[in-house]
């Protein structure tokens, strides 16, 4: 079971959910919010992590702007959601993932780091700008970066990214240019919607939820080793 520790950063203290595993370590993974927050699916998924055996940290990415945030999953959620990311922004979020990769290292171990929904996107650019082994699940909002200048932001280090067939958020052709731009990730399809590793929401697939999730545990354990 997971507990808060204190994470020092240069954009000043903000809280973590850290787990640690039973027995040896099998590498350090920060796990990435949804724009909801540093909630309780997200610590229950560290908590999955340091079960499988990795030591787990999720940064409270929202805290430099607003303190505790854990919204719920519907349309107020999602609103306020979306102003918290924006006075966020990317840049200063990633600078975030970086010092909780960096808390990690400074244990001794390899870190690799794992995002949803808008943590997704995160993931990607931890592959793209930080060099950390990453699964991306459902980011929508990488588009953006892969369609900057003709190349996108080419990986510095491996990323698995899993996609619902039926995520309004990221169509076809969505798809079609993360395998463009990044013909080094390992990209699966779902039949599932956007959401679907979230129990808590309408579109969990349950079927998809645990092959992506051994999928990912499998990715880290070859990229952390």
């Amino acid at each position: 079971m997971g507990h808060w520790i204190d994470l020092d950063t240069e954009h000043g203290r903000i809280a973590g959910w850290y787990a640690a595993p039973v027995g040896l370590s099998r590498g350090g993974v920060v796990v990435v919010q949804e724009i909801f927050g540093l909630n309780g699916h997200i610590r229950s998924v560290v908590d999955r992590v340091a079960a499988a055996g990795f030591t787990a940290l999720a940064p409270a990415l929202f805290d430099p702007v607003e303190r505790g945030v854990e919204l719920a999953y519907d349309d107020a959620g999602v609103a306020r959601g979306r102003q918290l990311t924006a006075a966020l922004g990317f840049d200063r979020a990633l600078e975030l993932v970086s010092a909780s990769a960096e808390h990690l290292q400074l244990e001794g171990l390899r870190t690799g780091v794992v995002g949803f929904c808008w943590g997704g996107t995160l993931s990607y650019l931890s592959a793209a700008r930080l060099g950390l082994p990453a699964v991306d699940y459902y980011g929508a909002r990488s588009v953006d970066f892969l369609d900057q200048r003709n190349d996108g932001e080419p990986l510095l280090a491996p990323l698995l990214c899993h996609f619902g067939e039926h995520d309004a958020s990221i169509p076809p052709e969505a798809i079609a240019l993360h395998r463009r731009k990044l013909p080094g990730a390992i990209i699966h399809l779902y039949p599932a919607g956007h959401g679907f590793n979230c129990d808590p929401r309408r579109d969990y697939h349950q079927a998809s939820a645990e092959l992506a999730w051994q999928r990912s545990i499998d990715f880290l354990a070859e990229n952390l080793r």
